[in-house]
């Protein structure tokens, strides 16, 4: 019987410890995303609340969108092709600081992409709803470098990005 105490004790210890860490790394993410939302107009020039980012990850890198959720919205059309035609042009160089001032230096992957001009390309398209950025590389250290850079992004983006289109 004191056994059956004991261990009926320590699941519901466990249950309570379990259920205030999950609440407070809900309450940590939902706190990291208000801040990326408040940091956002720092480094990009369109509305949040009017777009949506997709962060899909590929066997070669992967493809990041910046699309508009209302196509009648030509202002932030521009506003997203512009930005995200100078982003290509920065990343191309190593230039990541704009991803750096959002979301910190310590982002995931942030460190190898700043090294590895070169090992990757970058290539800008419109989009009818906005623009998309298309990196490529053969390089597995910088194809993980971009896989955890994609994941901290959506993490940070929160409900104003998504994984796939």
């Amino acid at each position: 019987m004191r056994n059956k105490k004991i261990v009926a004790g320590l699941l519901l210890f466990s249950l309570v410890l379990f259920s205030l860490l999950s609440f407070h790394k809900r309450e940590a993410t939902e706190n990291r995303q208000a801040e990326i939302r408040d940091l956002g107009p720092q480094v990009m020039p369109f509305d949040l609340d009017k777009t949506t980012h997709v962060f899909q990850r590929t066997d070669t890198g992967g493809l990041q969108q910046v699309r508009v959720k209302n196509l009648d919205d030509k202002e932030q059309i521009t506003l997203i092709q512009h930005h995200l035609r100078q982003e290509t042009e920065r990343f191309a160089q190593g230039d990541f600081s704009d991803p750096a001032t959002l979301h910190g230096d310590n982002m995931p992957g942030l460190s190898v992409l700043e090294k590895a001009q070169g090992k990757f390309t970058v290539d800008y398209a419109d989009l009818p709803n906005g623009g998309q950025i298309l990196y490529t590389t053969s390089d597995e250290e910088v194809l993980e470098a971009f896989h955890l850079w994609f994941m901290a992004q959506l993490q940070d983006h929160g409900q104003d990005a998504m994984e796939h289109m």
